[in-house]
């Protein structure tokens, strides 16, 4: 297995300029090509600054396979032309489009729902860890309206076929809130090809609501008004279609951010900082409320900065970060980060409604405790939270097991700047949205 080894860090400070968000660049991938080809115009739309991971090339692939008109014309940038959700490869009973999209939630699920109301055959199918992913939810809706799904191995969980079904839209979608709101965003994105009014309701809480928020926000700039009662109902309008913009930028991704925005709360000090350029106070992207978050820490922001261009400043407190006792539901990625500052702190920390960290690339919350008593912490798990208390002195030399899982070998990387070397077993893994990670980690830690 590859190793990165990193040495004892105590200083942090510089500027980093992020990748574009996943969460963006695939739901913007997927709507261009959902898009209505207008011909009287010029019928290719341009996305720029778009992520280039795994996540995105698995996207990207698929689409191509189904036919999608699909070109980097630049660095980080691509030309679409929308075929309104009636992708030109169909495939057959016999031999359905072969579509492999590794570990890619943001790919598997929307698309899932989309090909749903494509009157076509389809194989969905990615690595073992995607098989192991809970997609029960997302099928049982998709059933309700008339969808022809089927299971190819475990009852619930992918590879799936997808065959022409019979949809019918005329009442109301239950879906339950509380596994994954990428259910929910698959859904909201994938109904307007019914060309029908449509309602979602939603059963239980709804969990990563900003997460939904992107959802709205970004089929609003495509056309599409989704009127929302609370959170628990959603209604889609007759004849809504989508019309790409002729040109889309994607904001930095905020999840990424975290990780350097912790850096500069653990190790920005005595009149240093770090800077993180790419997105701001203004995001769309609930992860940015983890900015709020370390604030309470005892984190230094400067945040006219971040009001006025897409930018975020930090610096370390003069004393240690204070624990904290926080609800996760609107950063649970960013959360992850939290729990590395934790180590930092002066108490002990706990995270809670943390419960979709264990459907995620790996069950993080197991995973979180594992690595985290590697380097000494007490650590309480649960069902649905974590609690950290940090050790009086950091382990030095732990080796960190990733779990095929972009977050943890990012968020591990962040313990260097305690004093302390550490390894990372699989450092590849952050190909996954940040390919180049430890690179610009290297550049800010001294």
């Amino acid at each position: 297995m590859e190793q990165l080894h990193l040495p004892a860090y105590t200083h942090a400070e510089g500027s980093i300029k992020l990748p574009g968000s996943k969460s963006i660049s695939n739901r913007t991938l997927l709507l261009e090509a959902l898009s209505l080809d207008d011909l009287s115009n010029n019928s290719y739309r341009e996305v720029y600054k778009l992520l280039q991971s795994d996540d995105t090339a698995r996207m990207i692939e698929a689409l191509k396979s189904l036919g999608v008109e699909i070109e980097e014309f630049a660095e980080y940038a691509w030309r679409v032309k929308g075929c309104g959700g009636q992708f030109p490869n169909k495939g057959t009973a016999e031999k359905p489009v072969d579509l492999f999209l590794g570990n890619a939630g943001t790919a598997f699920r929307p698309l899932t729902a989309a090909l749903a109301f494509s009157n076509g055959y389809y194989y969905l199918h990615g690595v073992p860890r995607m098989h192991e992913r809970p997609i029960k939810d997302l099928v049982d809706a998709l059933r309700q309206i008339g969808a022809n799904i089927e299971y190819l191995g475990n009852e619930d969980y992918p590879p799936l076929k997808i065959s022409p079904g019979n949809i019918n839209v005329s009442k109301p979608i239950k879906i339950r809130g509380n596994v994954s709101s990428q259910f929910l965003t698959a859904l909201l994105m994938a109904l307007p090809l019914s060309k029908q009014e449509a309602t979602i309701e939603v059963v239980g809480e709804l969990i990563s609501k900003p997460y939904i928020e992107i959802t709205l926000n970004l089929m609003a700039k495509f056309g599409v008004q989704v009127q929302r009662k609370d959170w628990g109902k959603f209604t889609i309008p007759a004849d809504a279609a989508y019309w790409a913009p002729e040109r889309y930028f994607v904001e930095g991704d905020a999840s990424s951010a975290s990780y350097f925005l912790a850096a500069g709360a653990i190790a920005a000090k005595n009149g240093s900082s770090v800077l993180i350029d790419g997105v701001g106070l203004n995001s769309i992207q609930g992860d940015i409320q983890f900015v709020n978050e370390i604030e309470k820490m005892g984190a230094v922001i400067n945040k006219n900065e971040g009001v006025l261009v897409s930018a975020v400043r930090v610096s370390a407190p003069t004393n240690k970060l204070k624990a904290i006792d926080l609800d996760c539901n609107h950063i649970p990625d960013a959360a992850m980060t939290l729990a590395i500052l934790a180590l930092f702190a002066d108490g002990t920390t706990t995270l809670r409604n943390i419960a979709s960290w264990r459907v995620k690339e790996t069950d993080r919350i197991a995973a979180m405790a594992t690595e985290l008593r590697k380097v000494g912490a007490i650590v309480e798990e649960g069902a649905d939270y974590i609690k950290i208390t940090p050790p009086a002195q950091l382990t030095p030399n732990a080796v960190i097991d990733t779990y095929d899982d972009h977050r943890m070998a990012m968020c591990f990387s962040l313990i260097s700047l305690g004093g302390v070397p550490i390894t990372i077993n699989d450092p590849k893994c952050v190909a996954k949205t940040f390919p180049n990670y430890f690179d610009e980690f290297k550049k800010i830690a001294s």
